[in-house]
């Protein structure tokens, strides 16, 4: 099975795909970032990594700020599925996402990615407070920095609806569940896949910022794909948006 690591003469696929998605806020920041969404497994974190250390511009994971909630929750003795004590705990807690995730003062980087937490997070990620906190915490975070590189699942969609560079990843539902096996290695690949089909469903069906792929969003199919072509194709959008 091809893993985004290997060398590939398929390019990505470049066709841009169009969705049904509410009308953005208008003057939102933003018009220096390059957002990717995607499902998990996708390679985002990979890719928007690699561009924004070419671009020498900053990156943030906005995935690992909900994984954060769900780990300050959980280590309180807070049910994940408590939408206002969790929403009271986004709100109240000290967070900084960068190479390391501080929560509180406390390195959570390793801790945040443990099963526990990744079967936690889409249910800390349905709560419409907790996703209007960290947006806000999103938005000032690229009001702060100038320019990014930002990756989720609702960036080009809510977050940053007026980013000039709007990418959606994808790929099989077999090799994403590869890739995330690989980096999961205390959980089995049948366990993986049926987490990763879990999360797109709640993912794609929730109510509030849904996974969806943004009307003017590139979508790149990295199924067989390496990662230096993923990254080549967004430094190219970048370049023809005045950000490279």
């Amino acid at each position: 099975m091809p893993s985004l690591s290997e060398p590939d003469k398929t390019g990505p696929d470049e066709r841009v795909l169009t969705s049904e998605l509410g009308e953005p806020a208008p003057n939102l920041p933003g018009r220096s970032v390059v957002a990717i969404d995607g499902p998990a497994g996708s390679g985002k974190s990979t890719v928007a990594k690699a561009v924004a250390e070419r671009l020498r511009i900053d990156y943030l994971d906005t995935g690992a700020m909900y994984r954060a909630v769900a780990f300050t929750a959980m280590r309180r003795g807070v049910d994940p599925e408590d939408e206002a004590l969790v929403a009271k705990i986004a709100a109240e807690m000290s967070l900084d996402v960068a190479e390391r995730v501080m929560v509180d003062g406390v390195d959570a980087t390793i801790e945040i990615r443990s099963p526990e937490v990744t079967r936690a997070v889409s249910g800390v990620a349905m709560n419409p407070l907790v996703r209007k906190e960290l947006v806000r915490r999103q938005r000032e975070w690229a009001t702060d920095h100038g320019a990014g590189v930002v990756e989720g699942r609702d960036i080009g969609t809510v977050v940053f609806p007026e980013a000039p560079v709007k990418v959606y990843m994808t790929a099989s539902d077999e090799e994403r569940a590869q890739r995330r096996s690989q980096e999961m290695l205390d959980m089995h690949y049948d366990e993986v896949a049926a987490d990763i089909a879990r999360r797109d469903h709640v993912d794609s069906t929730r109510t509030h910022a849904p996974l969806a792929v943004a009307p003017d969003a590139v979508v790149v199919d990295t199924t067989s794909s390496t990662v230096e072509q993923v990254v080549q194709l967004v430094l190219r959008l970048a370049a023809g948006a005045g950000l490279g």
